[in-house]
């Protein structure tokens, strides 16, 4: 529209993340600096953090170009994605079809073709914008890939761009292990005074093609003043500034014309929006953190409520093991008592019997005592006998030793008193 009125080749202020116009301030520079380290360093996780507009897209894009043709890149500009989703989307941006993979196939094919770029002499960068989106197990999903490495060195470097929400997120407790990998952050610092007025005549003289237009300073003061030197709303004010110029057919910019844009957009609401876009992309990311800690509170609980679960189902486990082994035993008892019974019930009944003595030849002879009658086993005490004496006067009682009880006998009281002892409890 205005573009020859001015001898411009294009619009220097269009809301297009540009490589070319990009603006070498020292917050950008020095970004700059930390993302070629981390890069050619290996250094791991590099996260870079702005405001919305500050940026980050265009000096991502500027790094990316200056790559040569040795580095491979994938490069995930949506991140509302679940951790499969996002997985999936990796591999596709490295040229690998992850259709009818299960994950831990996916994950192998990625590793393998990791494995072949390093071979090859070649460096893969995975590169996340707008990464103030993923979720904290897609967050996860990205730090198990940073696992993908050699003895020396990781075999992806991974860097993250997004806004200051995404530093709340990485300083969650349930993300201590990611933010311990970052080895390179830095975060954008809005442009002040002096820089927000060589942004502006700096993307002018890039655009011109004759003699260059310049907004004095007085002017971009006042830009920097609306924008809070947030680069995007500098290019609103700018390039409304030059549309007002051209309508009022004035080449010169000045600070009334520069007033008199502002107010224009004070009136159509198109600065006051994109106040409300920071406030609200605030306040979701916000929620979302919110949210997120609740999630994983109520994970918690269930993942200790199932622990429990788990721990008394051993308990009862081990309980049904110990009653059945007291139930073997129970058996194995009342098999051998009743084995004991039936060899008892066999075996022969022990009578005493009764001894004769034979009838002495004379008094005084020696009274001899008849044989025992004895139907038990020859290894049998013998039974107690009267002994008496040839006058038949005085009976002399036989004391018969206590019997020495037999295996059996013994196997049968241990069994009887076990099963005693049982019947009892």
């Amino acid at each position: 529209m205005y573009e020859k009125y001015f001898q411009l080749r294009e619009r220097p202020f269009a809301l297009s993340p540009d490589p070319e116009y990009l603006y070498p301030s020292k917050v950008h520079q020095e970004a700059l600096s930390y993302l070629r380290y981390g890069i050619e360093g290996h250094a791991g996780f590099v996260v870079i953090t702005g405001e919305i507009g500050s940026g980050k897209t265009t000096m991502l894009q500027a790094l990316l170009r200056r790559l040569d043709s040795t580095t491979t890149v994938a490069r995930i500009m949506n991140t509302m994605l679940d951790p499969r989703e996002l997985l999936e989307a990796i591999v596709l941006d490295f040229g690998i079809d992850p259709t009818g993979m299960s994950k831990p196939v996916l994950l192998k094919a990625l590793a393998s073709f990791l494995v072949e770029q390093r071979q090859a002499g070649r460096l893969t960068i995975l590169a996340i914008d707008e990464a103030q989106n993923l979720s904290l197990p897609a967050l996860e999903e990205i730090r198990m890939l940073s696992n993908l490495e050699t003895e020396k060195s990781k075999l992806i470097q991974i860097v993250m761009i997004g806004q200051p929400q995404l530093r709340e997120k990485l300083a969650l407790p349930q993300l201590e292990q990611l933010r311990q990998r970052i080895t390179v952050s830095y975060h954008l610092q809005p442009l002040d005074a002096g820089e927000t007025a060589n942004y502006v005549n700096h993307r002018l003289k890039r655009a011109s093609t004759g003699t260059p237009v310049e907004f004095p300073r007085d002017v971009t003061n006042l830009i920097h003043q609306r924008s809070h030197g947030v680069p995007r709303i500098i290019n609103v004010i700018a390039d409304a500034t030059l549309l007002f110029a051209y309508g009022v057919d004035r080449r010169d910019i000045d600070l009334g014309i520069a007033q008199e844009a502002l107010a224009e957009l004070d009136v159509t609401g198109i600065l006051a929006s994109y106040d409300a876009e920071a406030v609200e992309a605030a306040v979701a990311s916000t929620v979302s953190v919110a949210e997120t800690e609740e999630a994983l509170r109520i994970a918690d609980e269930v993942r200790k409520k199932e622990q429990l679960l788990a721990q008394r189902e051993r308990q009862v486990a081990q309980r049904e093991q110990a009653i059945a082994a007291q139930q073997r035993i129970l058996e194995e008892e009342m098999r051998l008592l009743e084995t004991s019974r039936r060899l008892t019930s066999a075996a022969p009944t022990f009578n005493p019997g009764t001894v004769a003595v034979a009838a002495p030849r004379a008094i005084g002879a020696t009274a001899r005592p008849a044989p025992v009658v004895n139907t038990f086993a020859t290894t049998t005490p013998a039974p107690a006998v009267r002994i008496v004496s040839e006058t038949g006067l005085r009976v002399q009682p036989y004391e018969r030793p206590a019997p020495i009880p037999t295996v059996w006998e013994r196997v049968r009281r241990a069994v009887f008193a076990a099963f005693s002892t049982q019947q009892g409890a």
